[in-house]
């Protein structure tokens, strides 16, 4: 069902108290997509997101040659993987404006012989791909790019990853280092990465060498900043079940400490492949209680109501800077987010779309190159929330319709990038 340009949301006149279950990681299921697709073998995976972004890398990975039958209903995937060697020599890849899609694709079609367009929409095409692409050109691989340096599009006139030596900062993407290592396991030769320092969002990183595992490849990583992947693996096929999302976790668990509620997060506990189930102790720091074990999560918000600000570095949790940022609007001092400078060339720039809408509920707020500052004065008002064709904006903004009657969220069909059924299951609280 299509729906309406704008939602009105209704506030709640008390605590919610709920138990969730959530669809599939996003990044989990990407990644073990792309993983099955080079192995050797048949491998199933359950419990799949079915979502924009992941159905660009079912499509991509079929345009490659290699089957993906998928259950809709059941949200399984089985996956005839090609050990390494993509069918289709000549491909178009459109990776629409997922991150994940085009980064993971662009390295893994260096892999074998062959020619290789990736593109997509036009904010794809702002966002820099540069770092990954010197990267792989360091690796042995020929990558073009046909508008302007370091963005898509891209061509790629594969011939085999020669393998080798990359030496960078610790400013390189988490996804271009999980790129890297996925691709690297079937290079003709080791790749080894060195890093001055730990590079931002490494529990994306540590998911991605989990995956790696669950597949039979092996690699060796130290403090976050030597990685070695030996040469010539081969990925064998598995059966993979993906968790639920930990990033969409973080909407649930905030209403739990915004109505001073209780809202369980099942299926997700302590020893999740996924960092941003941390986000539950960022809300312990604000003064909410925290319920752990191998199964779920719980947030128990404060009985007077009252959240204190925080100073936090979310460099680690980068996807969850919205969720907070919209809980600390109803803190009660302010609130300073850290080390999240990649925020700006996500979907839209994160940052300055916090501003814009927090300001526009009358909070006050304060952004740097990599922080935000969010100071409440006096309680937020409801307001028209602009979205910017960002997922994350629009499900971030439904936490102060919770308290604050007549928010209105526009656009809010952009949540299909990784949750089509967000207001629905919003709306069931």
């Amino acid at each position: 069902m299509e729906r309406p340009e704008t939602i009105r949301l209704a506030a709640r006149s008390g605590p919610i108290d709920a138990s969730v279950r959530l669809p599939g990681s996003k990044s989990l299921t990407n990644r073990a997509l792309l993983v099955a697709a080079l192995a050797n073998g048949e491998s199933r995976l359950d419990h799949i997101l079915l979502a924009e972004d992941t159905r660009l890398m079912i499509d991509a990975i079929r345009c490659l040659g290699v089957p993906v039958r998928v259950n809709e209903n059941e949200r399984v995937a089985d996956i005839s993987g090609c050990a390494g060697r993509w069918p289709n020599a000549e491909a178009n890849l459109h990776c629409g404006n997922a991150g994940t899609v085009i980064r993971f694709l662009t390295a893994a079609c260096t892999i074998d012989q062959g020619q290789y367009r990736l593109d997509g929409v036009s904010r794809m095409r702002e966002r820099p791909i540069a770092e990954l692409v010197d990267c792989l050109r360091d690796l042995g691989a020929r990558i073009g790019c046909e508008l302007r340096e370091g963005y898509c599009p891209l061509t790629i006139q594969a011939s085999g990853l020669r393998g080798g030596v990359i030496e960078r900062d610790s400013t390189v993407s988490s996804q271009y280092i999980s790129a890297l290592l996925m691709a690297g396991a079937l290079a003709a030769n080791d790749v080894m990465i060195g890093l001055r320092e730990p590079p931002p969002s490494r529990p994306y990183i540590a998911m991605t060498m989990r995956v790696m595992n669950a597949f039979d490849v092996a690699m060796v990583e130290k403090e976050m900043t030597r990685f070695i992947v030996p040469a010539r693996q081969t990925y064998r096929a598995t059966t993979y079940a993906i968790e639920p999302d930990a990033s969409a976790a973080s909407y649930f668990l905030a209403a739990a400490a915004v109505t001073g509620g209780r809202v369980t997060i099942e299926g997700l506990g302590a020893d999740s492949a996924q960092g941003d189930i941390d986000f539950a102790l960022t809300l312990e720091k604000m003064g909410c209680a925290v319920e752990r074990d191998a199964q779920q999560t719980t947030v128990i918000g404060p009985r007077d109501g009252r959240l204190h600000g925080i100073d936090v570095d979310l460099g680690d949790m980068p996807d969850v800077a919205q969720t907070l940022a919209v809980v600390a609007a109803f803190a009660d001092g302010p609130t300073h987010i850290r080390n999240v400078g990649n925020l700006r060339i996500k979907e839209t720039d994160r940052l300055t779309a916090l501003a814009n809408e927090l300001s526009a509920m009358g909070v006050d707020v304060e952004t740097g190159d990599d922080n935000i500052t969010i100071r409440p004065d006096g309680p937020p008002k409801a307001a028209r929330i602009r979205t910017y064709d960002d997922h994350r904006m629009a499900m971030s903004f439904a936490i102060a319709g919770l308290r604050l009657d007549g928010m209105e969220i526009e656009n809010p069909s952009c949540v299909g990038k990784t949750f089509p059924e967000f207001f629905d299951v919003w709306n069931g609280l």
